[in-house]
């Protein structure tokens, strides 16, 4: 896990993304990236916000975070159609998920092989491959 950041990091995180430093984004970055790495659904985020007696809409909070992910400050996983998690590593890893309690972990770019790749159609390249290891501690 990465180190906390502080207010001043993330302040000058949104700017060096080109992103205005706002009283709302400021707070939500401050909730997404003040304790290090981790990954965050929208609605966690918004239950830490509202908790955090921050007052703002869920639809602030998802536009946020596509702003943060279209910036490059996020990464968006599509763990199923019913969750996507965001992601503040945005290194090339992959994941387990744990399906007993909605939690993700980490695997390190090199911590997973992949044998063999489709050749793309034409005119593509290949950018990258996201591999989630689904574990669960039923038998």
């Amino acid at each position: 896990m990465t180190r906390e950041k502080s207010t001043a990091d993330i302040r000058d995180l949104l700017q060096g993304a080109g992103l205005r430093a706002t009283r709302q984004r400021m707070g939500l970055a401050e909730l997404i990236f003040g304790a290090g790495e981790r990954h965050l659904t929208a609605e966690e985020l918004y239950a830490e916000a509202i908790n955090a007696g921050m007052r703002l809409s869920q639809t602030t909070v998802y536009n946020t975070l596509h702003q943060f992910t279209e910036a490059g400050l996020l990464r968006e996983i599509l763990a199923d159609p019913r969750r996507i998690y965001f992601d503040t590593n945005v290194h090339p890893h992959h994941h387990f998920l744990d399906e007993d309690t909605g939690e993700m972990e980490d695997i390190p770019a090199d911590g997973v092989a992949v044998g063999a790749l489709p050749t793309p159609p034409s005119g593509k390249s290949i950018e990258g491959v996201d591999v989630i290891v689904r574990v669960s501690s039923r038998a």
